[in-house]
């Protein structure tokens, strides 16, 4: 008995050296990793990386004086850019709600024991997978090609992005439903609509929309960045701010100031909405 019990603790002691010795064999192939990528964006930079290092935060420091000597039309320009801010925020929404909406459909038809097609759900899940993986900035370049600038395209690319990040985690959440209430609509002859809106919709609610909220702060920061590329909305107008250079600084804080306030708002509202969801839930699931 003593006999096993040494062998026992033997096994995992050497189990316990094998594994710090992966993790130290993975840590030091990562230091290398990230010393070559170093120095290999040094030498495309022609050599300019780390001799540039010191200026940094030159930028900021330009942007802060001339705003600060312009702090008299900071309230001018937080009005003038406004419209722009509004625009941003509703390609975020929209585009969320499009996503949610084609993700809870892709979800529910790439969830086993739930789609109606159940040989068809590794192809689905394959399309929540090519989505998700597809940069939403990839997305925009093309459809603005087709389509031209606009809010209309970033609202597009956001929207198939978010139908792919949203039909994973909504997948997610299906694989924890009961199955009782739909095979009990089932036994009572109700469609595949009627099981999935009866019988699944009501336990996940509250979890869909958390991730739909979380996913409206993820959006408006992408919907900004999108600007960038002719996207419209605030991030066009930061573009053409940055662009200009010196003598329009003053505009480039004011949306930077805008953008900073209507995300943190955006994360506070979000987060105490998604608080409620969740932890209101669980308490009247124990009441």
């Amino acid at each position: 008995m003593v006999q096993s019990v040494r062998d026992v603790q033997a096994s995992y002691m050497a189990l316990v050296r094998r594994r710090r010795s992966y993790s130290a064999i993975l840590l030091a192939l990562f230091v290398v990793l990230m010393v070559s990528g170093f120095r290999t964006a040094n030498d495309r930079n022609a050599g300019g990386f780390f001799d540039g290092l010191h200026r940094l935060f030159d930028f900021p420091a330009e942007v802060l004086a001339e705003a600060s000597e312009k702090a008299a039309n900071l309230p001018g320009h937080l009005v003038t850019f406004f419209p722009a801010l509004l625009e941003t925020v509703n390609i975020a929404i929209a585009a969320t709600l499009i996503g949610a909406l084609a993700g809870g459909l892709l979800s529910l038809l790439s969830t086993r024991g739930l789609s109606p097609w159940p040989w068809a759900v590794p192809i689905f899940r394959r399309m929540a997978d090519i989505l998700r993986a597809i940069p939403d900035v990839v997305i925009a370049l093309v459809l603005i090609f087709i389509l031209g600038g606009g809010p209309v395209p970033a609202m597009i690319a956001i929207a198939l992005h978010s139908t792919g990040a949203l039909g994973k985690m909504f997948s997610e959440v299906n694989e924890n439903v009961s199955l009782k209430p739909v095979e009990g609509l089932q036994s009572v002859g109700a469609g595949w609509i009627q099981q999935m809106m009866l019988g699944v919709v009501p336990q996940v609610a509250p979890n869909y929309l958390s991730y739909a909220l979380l996913r409206v702060e993820i959006n408006i920061r992408a919907s900004a960045i999108l600007g960038f590329v002719g996207a419209g909305g605030i991030g066009y107008e930061l573009k053409n701010a940055i662009s200009w250079g010196q003598g329009r600084y003053d505009d480039a804080a004011a949306i930077f100031l805008l953008l900073f306030l209507t995300i943190v708002a955006v994360d506070q509202l979000s987060g105490h909405l998604r608080h409620r969801l969740t932890h209101g839930t669980a308490k009247g699931m124990l009441a």
